[in-house]
């Protein structure tokens, strides 16, 4: 399964707002799943940014449909996997 992602607005240093769809190899959607919009939030206070996600659906059995693919999980698997990478890559000596 690939995914496919359309910027819809990006304000530098702010969000980003997507549409991303399921879709086959050469990006043509898949009607089988829905659509899911998502805003990223960035909101930096000195040294630190937090990261605000935001996701929707048109209808709210879309969201069941998603839910029901296990998203949640996945999602905070992808979170944990940040997590890990940020922690190992980019060590903060004052933060120790």
């Amino acid at each position: 399964t690939w995914c496919r992602i359309d910027y819809k607005t990006i304000e530098i240093h702010k969000s980003i707002a997507s549409a991303n769809t399921f879709c086959d190899e050469q990006g043509s959607r898949n009607p089988d799943f829905p659509a899911m919009n998502w805003k990223k939030g960035f909101i930096q206070t000195g040294n630190d940014t937090t990261v605000t996600v935001e996701i929707s659906f048109a209808e709210l059995a879309d969201l069941e449909m998603i839910i029901k693919m296990r998203f949640q999980e996945g999602f905070a698997a992808g979170l944990d996997n940040l997590d890990h990478y940020l922690s190992t890559q980019f060590k903060n000596p004052e933060r120790t």
